[in-house]
């Protein structure tokens, strides 16, 4: 089942502002907070070099310049956030997908390689790899995703057959061409699987309530009509 959205229900689901949860992905390791506060410490060193040296005289800019600076380790991580929020909010049309897993199977991706040395002395190149859980989803119409994310533990109780939701975006008005998707959601597990937290899910869990108050509501109309 795809069911379209409107604009105002997408811009609701998708945020404008980064959520805790965005927030949280971008914010990283704290190698990753290390590396944003070096750069704060680092532009603030410059800043205040650069008006020593010419002197300046634009001191509520400086001052301005300074602060952006000085937090660049806190904000960061919600400038990453919400440029990614955009990037899918320029997609023109979405739509509501209730499929089921067709099928799943786990792969491992290369994140990264790293040089060391051994204890001989020789270089030796580390790979880097992650395991991650692909899904198939789809539905009676034969529309069907391919969906990968970081495998977690409490993915193990993914089974095929059950039910799951998820965004997908696109530039046509009838959905027909899929261009990007959101992380998915399983009800019957209340499990999201995802890397990236695209949607708010407290209003994703509402249109998906509705949604299935709504498939529930129909048979009983056809069987009241049926008996009238």
């Amino acid at each position: 089942m795809l069911v379209p959205l409107t604009r105002q229900k997408f811009e609701q689901i998708i945020p404008l502002i980064a959520t805790g949860l965005q927030y949280n992905y971008y914010w990283g390791k704290f190698s990753n907070f290390l590396q944003r506060l070096l750069i704060s410490v680092v532009a603030v060193v410059v800043i205040l070099i650069v008006k020593i040296l010419l002197g300046l005289e634009f001191g509520s800019i400086v001052f301005v310049l300074g602060v952006f600076a000085a937090f660049f380790w806190l904000w960061y991580p919600a400038f990453q956030a919400s440029m990614r929020n955009i990037k899918c909010r320029r997609y023109k049309y979405s739509g509501f997908f209730r499929g089921r897993i067709l099928d799943w199977w786990i792969t491992d991706r290369l994140i990264g390689k790293q040089e060391t040395v051994n204890n001989k002395g020789e270089l030796v190149i580390v790979e880097n790899r992650e395991k991650r859980i692909n899904l198939e989803l789809g539905d009676d119409t034969g529309f069907s995703i391919e969906f990968d994310a970081p495998l977690r533990p409490n993915h193990k109780v993914i089974t095929r057959g059950q039910v799951a939701e998820m965004v997908v975006m696109s530039n046509r008005s009838d959905l027909s061409s899929i261009e990007d998707f959101s992380d998915v959601y399983i009800p019957s597990r209340e499990l999201w699987v995802s890397d990236y937290p695209y949607i708010r899910r407290d209003f994703f869990n509402e249109v998906g309530r509705r949604l299935r108050e709504d498939q529930q509501e129909r048979p009983r109309r056809r069987r009241r009509r049926v008996e009238e």
